[in-house]
Formats: structure tokens, C-alpha cells, sequence
């Protein structure tokens, strides 16, 4: 591999401008796609193989044309203190507002006016309007949904407080200025560890070109592969972390290689050939993790990860493609301003005597390992407490932020119609093997009224042929609380029963109810997810380390960090510790997406670190110095570069916390404290204290795995051997 990168390299530098040529058109096709096609997100998550879904289907199949996947609002209306909704001038003027919903679009299937649906609270104080429509939330025009503000308007002007809740008003995602502050602490951190304005202008551009045709393309195919509106910015998110840390490590790599008297365009190909090698390999470990999340069977999770998977390779074909080409057009304007004047003069430039603070870090470790590991350790143990607790849930409007009117909504309904009234769930029973169709539906909405924590059970609607009927149940407690959980069991259970007495088949969905059903396919395939990456992390640092012990100790320092950034998402967003620092208004389940997608993206983030820090190492060992000595060499020529990769990623990810998505928010947050916990505690830490107390034992294979195990070139050791470029004749800098 680091042959053919360091042909690559020098490839790349020589016919710099067609390189560059070719992403620039690559970057201007995928925006002209993304600009002219007309293309929406999707907003529907299906789970094949679940209860939920299954009856889902079948309302779509047995009731066409009712919109049964389409948009709902809940226009909420609530008098004045001390009046009722039912006064006179109040009906006229929901009648009126109900007149304007009817007419606001062709997209509108039905308006229930609440009068005539009973959908006045106990008290008289509140009512609501339920509006259908024949198209997902993604799909309602703008001035749709203008339309029914506008409505909503209409009740407020006449003195009703009105706030409509439901996907009606569904907006994509956006970035904003907390991202744009992330990428400019991104700038600041490699101004500071490369020393020039241009060398830190590389990562930069080359990652925004990487992300710009990433997000470009995903948006061009939203619609037509069904993604979800969040992914864009998760594949965003990736994208640029992983693309300004992929270019710094090469470009870090050029400046060494020209520091020991290397010609640009063989200190080009080596960088390639060596940094190129451990990013090649460090963003197929990303994009093998992204890309194994479609064992878990959920095509949203799937479409997220190919995608945020795609934009990682891109990421690595620009580093091994497009930096070398780049480097080439800036010349010596990469290097620092002493070392590009050492060069013009023909000197070799070198580094002072003082040890650098990598050297120092290493060697207090290496002086104190044990009490370095035990520190490390229980700090980590420490913050993944809180991961004990973890549960999972789906987003409502409930998760909002309390300023906007679906929460406000969302909250007037829990107020006069009690907590369950937000998550309603759907029976639907298949009546085509009853004898006595409407007597079996009674029979069902009897039973599930007599249930413990039901509110209320509405009588059974039929389709027109009267083979399937819908059933709507209104829990007492609130659509995220384990007390629903138990009902949408216990209903399953006595679905058994129903059957065999009335020879109907009674299934359970609804928002809730398919919210409970993804956690549990989530919640179950966490723990297999987790063992097959860990399994993958191992092999693939067996290939690059010919070691056991080492890949067993990067494994297991995998999971601290994996564990502990689960335990800061729950300390934040579920127990609500520092969330007004965060910009958390609402604590709740973790997204029941969030912690397996954690674990894709950490598994690829911790392997980069390893793998760029580790090598450095075992190189050295390999040449014969003392394990303690090559963990202090592995530091002196890794350690600023790791540290500044994490400052980056760490800025980049926390950046998105500042997002109005809660998803967005939340995978930012961790995606941070992962990054935080995993560079500087495990890596940066647990890691040389272990390798220091194991020494020679660290990097022992067995003969017999040895002979087995293909060799993976990630240092490049044949490149190694090759005399500098400067003993080279006919080598020009091109």
C-alpha cells in the first residue's frame, strides 16, 4: 500500500493541475445537481419486522386515499383566563379558522372541527382542530404551511391563545453560526501547530471541496433514495472533522520529510506513502463501522451511515489525491518561515534541543505508569455511571424547544387533555377472518378501555369494505414514560386472547408505539454492533501491529471512551446536568439512533488516533530502541499533530451542539466528548502507561500468526530503505 501511495503522491504533485481540475468540475457538477433537482428529505422511518410497522402497512393498503402516512397539525385553541371555548364568540371565531384550514391547500384530506369530534377539554378551557393532510411534513409546500400560520393568526388576533403542534411545520435542519465558529477554532488550531497562514489553508479548503460535494450529492438524491433531512449535516459533520484531520497528518508528514533533506516531490510521495497509508486505513475503519450499521435493519440508520460513510472516503481519495496536488502549487510557502529560509539556503532544517511537549508528556508518563492507568481509568469509569440509566426514545414535539409552538402546543394538550393524550396509540384490527366484524371491533375497544393506564378507547372506524378498523387509545401517562411502554405490551399480549375469541387480528402502531418498537430493535442490537466492532478493531490492529496485546489494549480503550461519552449524553440531555450550558430545554430519552451511531463513528475516530500515534512507536521499537523510549519517540514526532487533530475535531463537533435539531444536537455533543476522552485520556494517556508497564511483551505475536498474517506496510518500511531525494540524480521539485 505505501508504495503504490508514494507512486500516487508524486503522481498527483507532477500533474497537479488536472488534479486539481478534476475536483473543482467534480465540486461544481455535484452543486449544479444539488441546486437544480428538485429533491426532499424524507421524514419516514421504517422498522421491517416490527409490530408497528406491520400495521402500518396494512392501514396504507386497507385505507387508501386517507392519507394515512400524510402530515397532521393539531391547531390547539385556548380561551382567555376565566372564560370558556365554548362561548359563543369563541366558536364563531374557531369556525372561522377551521373555514381557512379547509381552503388553505389542495394537500388538505380533512379538518376535524372540534365541536362536532368532542375535542373540548373537561374544563371548557381548550380545544383543538385536527388537520390532515395527503403529503408527508417534508413535502407540504411553504405556503402551505404560511397558510396555516396565517390561520392560526386569524384565532389570535380575535384574543384565543393558538399554537399548532404536529410535522405540518416540519424544517429542515440548518447550520448556523455555532458551526461556523467551530470551523474558524479549527483554523486558529492549525495556524498555531503549522506555523504558517498557508499550510493551515490546505486542510481547509481541501475538507470544505470534500464536504461540498459530499452534502451536495446527498442532496441531490434526498428524494429519490428516501434520506433522512438530518443527514446532510451528519454526513457534514464527518466530513469535515475527518477531512482537515486526514490533510494536516499528511501535510505534518511533507514538512518532515522535507526536514530531513527530502526534495517536495519525494517528500510529496513519502508522505503520501506513509501518512496516506494510515489514512487510507484509519477512513476504511470509519467507513466499514458506517457502513456495518445496516445490520441493524433500519433503512434510515442505513441510508445515514452509507452516507456519512461516502463522505469519509471522499474525504481520503482528496488527502491521497488532492493535497499532494495542492502542496505542489504551493511550493515551500507550506513549510514554517525558518525552515522555508533554511531551505532556500540549502540547509536541512532541524529541531532545537529542547525536548518538545509530546517528549515531556511521555516520559511523566512513562515515569509514573501506574498511577497515569489508575487515574485514567476510574476518571473514565467515573463518567460512564450516568450510561447505567440509558433510555431510548424517538423525538415529539415534546423535545422542542419551549419557545416554539409545537412545544407550546404539546404543552396545552398535556395540560387539559392529561400527558397521554400527545401519544395516542393506533389499533388497527384485521376483522377478515371474524364472523361478526363490527361485534369483534367492539369486542377489542371493550377490552382495551378496561386496561390499566387507558384513558379512553374510541369507537372502532371501518374501512369500506369492512374488513380492517381502527381503534384509537389514549394512555394516562405520557408517550416517553415506561408506564406506556407497559401498555403497548400488555395490549400485545392479550392480542393473543382477542384473536382467539374473536377471530380478529389486533396490532399496535402510532408515532408511540413505533417509537417504542425502534427503540427496542436499537436497544437490542447494540450490544451485537458493539461486539463486532470491537471484534473488527482487533483484527485490523493485529494486521497493522503484529501484536496482541496492543490491539487488545486500544479494544478495550475503545469502549472506556464509547461508554464514557454515553454517560456525558446522559448526564446532559436525560438527567439534565449543565444542559442550560448546552442549550438543552427539554431532558428525555436519548435518541434511540444516537448511541449506535456513536459507536460507528468513535470505533473509525479512535482508530485514527491509535494507528497515527502508535505506529510512530512501533517503528521505533522496530529499529531497536527500548519500549520506553519509542513511546517517547512515538510522542516527539505524533503527539502536537494528534493534539491539534482533536482540538479540531472537538471544535468541529461542538459546533453542531449550537443546532435547533435535537439529533443534531445531542451526536454533536457526543461525537465531542468522545473525541475529548478518547484522544487525551486514552490515547494520549492509558495508552503509553500500558505500553510502558507491558514493555517488550506489548509487541509479541506468535510465530505461527506472524507467518499467517498478511503484512499491512502502514509505516512504510520499504519507503524506509529508498536513499533521501537529495542523494537522488534527475530529481527536480517540479
Amino acid at each position: 500500500m505505501a508504495t503504490f501511495l508514494y507512486r500516487l503522491g508524486r503522481t498527483a504533485f507532477a500533474r497537479r493541475r488536472l488534479i486539481a481540475l478534476f475536483w473543482v468540475v467534480a465540486l461544481a457538477l455535484a452543486g449544479v445537481s444539488a441546486a437544480t433537482v428538485s429533491s426532499q428529505p424524507s421524514d419516514d422511518i421504517s422498522i421491517p419486522g416490527t409490530e408497528a410497522q406491520e400495521a402500518f402497512d396494512l392501514l396504507q393498503e386497507r385505507f387508501p386515499g386517507t392519507g394515512a402516512d400524510g402530515a397532521t397539525a393539531r391547531v390547539v385553541f385556548r380561551a382567555p383566563e376565566g372564560e370558556q371555548i365554548t362561548d359563543p364568540a369563541h366558536q364563531a371565531t374557531i369556525e372561522e379558522v377551521v373555514g381557512e384550514l379547509g381552503a388553505s391547500s389542495d394537500d388538505v384530506a380533512a379538518v376535524a372541527e372540534p365541536f362536532e369530534s368532542g375535542a373540548v377539554s373537561q374544563d371548557e378551557s381548550t380545544a383543538y382542530a385536527q388537520v390532515s393532510y395527503l403529503v408527508s411534513g417534508t413535502e407540504i409546500a411553504e405556503e402551505d404551511r404560511d397558510a396555516l400560520l396565517d390561520a392560526a393568526q386569524t384565532g389570535r388576533d380575535a384574543g384565543l391563545t393558538v399554537e399548532i403542534g404536529g410535522d405540518a411545520l416540519f424544517q429542515v435542519p440548518h447550520t448556523g453560526i455555532a458551526e461556523v465558529i467551530g470551523i474558524g477554532v479549527a483554523a486558529l488550531v492549525l495556524v498555531v501547530t503549522l506555523g504558517s497562514l498557508v499550510a493551515a489553508g490546505l486542510p481547509l479548503i481541501t475538507a470544505l471541496i470534500g464536504v461540498g460535494i459530499a452534502v451536495s450529492a446527498i442532496t441531490a438524491l434526498s428524494g429519490t433514495l428516501d434520506l433522512d433531512s438530518t443527514t446532510p449535516i451528519l454526513a457534514m459533520m464527518l466530513g469535515l472533522a475527518v477531512g482537515i484531520d486526514y490533510a494536516l497528518f499528511i501535510v505534518s508528514r511533507y514538512r518532515a520529510e522535507v526536514a530531513e533533506g527530502h526534495r517536495p516531490e519525494e517528500a510529496v510521495g513519502r508522505a503520501t506513502g506513509t501518512a496516506g497509508s494510515a489514512v487510507v486505513f484509519a477512513g476504511l475503519t470509519v467507513i466499514i463501522a458506517l457502513a456495518g450499521l445496516a445490520v441493524v435493519d433500519i433503512p434510515i440508520l442505513t441510508k445515514m451511515g452509507l452516507a456519512a460513510a461516502a463522505a469519509v472516503a471522499i474525504a481520503v481519495l482528496i488527502g491521497v489525491t488532492l493535497i499532494p496536488a495542492v502542496i505542489g502549487f504551493a511550493g515551500h510557502r507550506v513549510l514554517p518561515r525558518a525552515s522555508r529560509r533554511a531551505t532556500v539556503e540549502g540547509e536541512s532544517p532541524t529541531e532545537g534541543g529542547r525536548p518538545n511537549m509530546g517528549t515531556r508528556w511521555a516520559r511523566m508518563v512513562i515515569r509514573r505508569p501506574v498511577a497515569v492507568l489508575l487515574a485514567g481509568v476510574v476518571g473514565l469509569g467515573v463518567v460512564a455511571i450516568p450510561a447505567t440509566d440509558l433510555e431510548l426514545g424517538l423525538p415529539d414535539d415534546g423535545s422542542q424547544s419551549t419557545s416554539t409552538t409545537q412545544r407550546k402546543a404539546y404543552d396545552l394538550l398535556a395540560e387539559s387533555f392529561g400527558p397521554g393524550f400527545n401519544g395516542p396509540l393506533l389499533l388497527t384490527v384485521d376483522t377478515s377472518g371474524s364472523a361478526d366484524p363490527q361485534a369483534a371491533a367492539d369486542t377489542v375497544t371493550e377490552t382495551v378501555a378496561g386496561m390499566d393506564n387507558v384513558v379512553a378507547a374510541t369507537p372502532a372506524t371501518f374501512n369500506a369494505e369492512g374488513d380492517t378498523a381502527m381503534i384509537t387509545a389514549i394512555p394516562l401517562s405520557e408517550p416517553s414514560s415506561p408506564e406506556t411502554e407497559d401498555l403497548v405490551d400488555a395490549i400485545r399480549d392479550a392480542a393473543g386472547s382477542l384473536e382467539a375469541e374473536t377471530g380478529a387480528t389486533v396490532l399496535v402502531t402510532g408515532q408511540t408505539a413505533m417509537a417504542i418498537d425502534v427503540s427496542q430493535r436499537l436497544g437490542d442490537a447494540l450490544a451485537p454492533y458493539l461486539a463486532v466492532v470491537v471484534s473488527l478493531a482487533f483484527i485490523l490492529l493485529t494486521l497493522v501491529f503484529r501484536s496482541l496485546l496492543v490491539p487488545l489494549k486500544a479494544a478495550l480503550g475503545f469502549l472506556l471512551s464509547v461508554f464514557a461519552a454515553l454517560g456525558a449524553v446522559v448526564a446532559v440531555f436525560q438527567w439534565g446536568w449543565l444542559s442550560g450550558l448546552f442549550g438543552v430545554d427539554t431532558t428525555g430519552p436519548v435518541m434511540s439512533l444516537m448511541p449506535i451511531f456513536l459507536i460507528g463513528v468513535v470505533f473509525g475516530l479512535a482508530m485514527d488516533y491509535e494507528v497515527f500515534l502508535v505506529t510512530r512507536m512501533r517503528e521505533a521499537h522496530v529499529h531497536g530502541e527500548e519500549p520506553d523510549q519509542a513511546i517517547v519517540t512515538g510522542f516527539r514526532h505524533g503527539a502536537r499533530v494528534v493534539t491539534a487533530a482533536a482540538v479540531i475535531m472537538i471544535s468541529v463537533f461542538a459546533g453542531f451542539v449550537g443546532s435547533d435539531d435535537a439529533m443534531i444536537k445531542m451526536v454533536g455533543f457526543g461525537l465531542a466528548a468522545a473525541v475529548l476522552f478518547d484522544a487525551f485520556v486514552v490515547r494520549m494517556t492509558i495508552v503509553p502507561a500500558v505500553l510502558s508497564l507491558m514493555g517488550r511483551s506489548a509487541w509479541w505475536l506468535p510465530r505461527s500468526l506472524d507467518r499467517v498474517l498478511p503484512r499491512v506496510d502502514v509505516e512504510g518500511e520499504r519507503l524506509a530503505r529508498t536513499p533521501p531525494a537529495s542523494a537522488e540524480a534527475g530529481n527536480s521539485a517540479s
